[in-house]
């Protein structure tokens, strides 16, 4: 559809030189704004990189596949069976380029005329990071440097660049900005819906995100994995829940204004009057995620899930029950009413903040780096309980009587392998990341695909399309090789077959 547009808007712009010097005049309406209004779109960017199909990608695709969901649902088990249905994986792609990276985009393009612009600049080159390195890791090698050029250099054929030159470039961005945020400048404000434009905490987001993506090449470059793993570390990230990127959501008054995940995924799956009995594509918590969970005491498990008893959710944690992955025989509509799903009182609940990046999450890259010596600033014991205990208190973020202000006994019952390899390590640090940072699928999935952890069991549903083997990557939208062909061909030679088991280059 993206490709379909730009190529009309081409056709548009081509056909103009040959108008009159008066057409501009002519035909200018006086009602409309001609120039674009780049708070405006910055503000949008920010909604539409998540207001984008969230349940088709996080929920049925990475959900499924991190085994946080299940479904008992054929067409729609395409994470929780490995199927492929490009209905469901086609979405982000196409819908991220023009709403998110376009908007952003332009708003920088804006943005970047005025020096009393520039910390407004600079926000947007990181919000377009945090954007594209999401874009990345889905799908591997992706538009990128091309991308957004349409209207200013008429390209509507973009070509595929690959990952590792993405994720350089996103990485020296964010290192470019964290430097260049300046507080005595104006910034965003109230266009700015995470963090008002305090540059401060910006730029602690920026060194977040750096580490975030620094651990991401651990596989393929250990040494440049641990140089930026370093520099953002020593820069400064978020340690602190004051400083946690949050997007605000409120219950209405239009659908823009409530939180995607739980609209989304109530529109499409656990809707009204259903009751756990007739959800519309069978979605349920996984039994994995629900076990582990229960294992482990973990109070996060009433936070998460509920299951419905008449028309309300009971969150005790002994009649949580998660659904296996890989089944097809539908359960009765009573049946289906004793497994667990997301908490509508909290995580999907309307008006509930979407957290986009925690010091919960910092902490558990903080403890890997511990663990593999790459920072002495602290312990790995010690990074990795304060990830707990951040996240915990995170849950506050649904209410105060969400907040899980004790963490002790769950220490203690689950204490951290101090003398265990880094193997050990790692699957204890990365379980909590799976845990801690549930209804971000797409970062669980790329984290898990860089980790390997927690160990997952794979299903062999009958007429799956990888052997029974946990998808790596989404497959690029099937409109591509007909409508971008030679940038989706040289994609393909570079990366790899356009299959789900393809590895992407952090991944190899």
């Amino acid at each position: 559809m993206k490709r379909t547009i730009l190529y009309i808007t081409g056709v548009f712009v081509l056909s103009m030189t040959s108008c009159t010097k008066d057409f501009e005049e002519i035909n200018t309406n006086p009602n409309t704004v001609e120039n674009a209004n780049p708070n405006f779109l910055f503000s949008s960017s920010q909604l539409d990189a998540f207001n984008n199909n969230y349940f088709y990608t996080s929920v049925l695709e990475c959900g499924g596949l991190v085994q946080h969901y299940a479904t008992y649902k054929e067409a729609s088990g395409v994470g929780d069976k490995y199927l492929d249905n490009s209905v469901y994986y086609n979405p982000y792609f196409n819908l991220t380029y023009v709403t998110a990276v376009n908007e952003v985009a332009m708003a920088a393009k804006i943005f970047s005329v005025k020096p009393e612009d520039s910390n407004k600049f600079t926000i947007a080159r990181i919000w377009k990071a945090y954007v594209f390195h999401r874009i990345t890791d889905l799908y591997g090698d992706v538009p990128y440097f091309d991308a957004s050029k349409g209207s200013t250099n008429l390209i509507f054929t973009p070509k595929y660049d690959s990952q590792e030159s993405i994720y350089k470039d996103l990485l020296k961005e964010l290192d470019e900005a964290a430097v260049a945020l300046d507080p005595s400048k104006p910034s965003l404000g109230s266009a700015d819906l995470i963090y008002q434009g305090d540059v401060t905490k910006w730029k602690k987001f920026s060194y977040s995100l750096m580490l975030r993506l620094g651990l991401r090449l651990s596989k393929v470059d250990p040494a440049l994995s641990k140089a930026w793993v370093q520099k953002a570390i020593a820069g400064g990230v978020i340690v602190n829940s004051d400083d946690n990127a949050l997007l605000k959501y409120t219950n209405g008054p239009k659908d823009f204004n409530k939180n995607p995940a739980a609209l989304d995924s109530r529109i499409n799956d656990f809707s009204a009057n259903s009751f756990g009995q007739k959800n519309t594509e069978g979605g349920k918590l996984a039994k994995t995620f629900i076990d582990v969970l229960k294992a482990t005491s973990d109070p996060r498990i009433s936070v998460y899930s509920g299951v419905w008893v008449g028309t309300n959710q009971d969150n005790s944690p002994a009649i949580q029950k998660g659904f296996p992955n890989g089944l097809k025989n539908a359960p009765s509509a009573a049946d289906q009413g004793t497994y667990s799903e997301p908490n509508q009182q909290t995580v999907f609940r309307l008006d509930a903040p979407l957290v986009i990046l925690s010091n919960a999450e910092t902490h558990l890259y903080m403890a890997e780096a511990a663990a593999r010596g790459w920072f002495t600033g602290d312990t790995d014991k010690n990074l990795y309980e304060n990830a707990v205990k951040a996240s915990f208190l995170n849950a506050g973020i649904y209410g105060s009587s969400y907040a899980i202000n004790n963490a002790t006994p769950y220490l203690l019952a689950n204490p951290y392998n101090v003398a265990g390899s880094l193997d050990a390590k790692m699957n204890q640090i990365h379980t909590q990341v799976w845990i801690a940072l549930f209804i971000d699928e797409q970062e669980v999935y790329a984290n898990w695909r860089r980790t390997g952890y927690p160990i997952l069991t794979p299903v062999n549903f009958p007429g799956n399309v990888t052997n029974g083997v946990i998808p790596r990557r989404l497959k690029y939208p099937s409109t591509e090789a007909a409508v971008n062909t030679k940038s989706y061909t040289d994609a393909v030679a570079r990366q790899g077959a356009d299959t789900f088991t393809t590895k992407m280059w952090w991944d190899k």
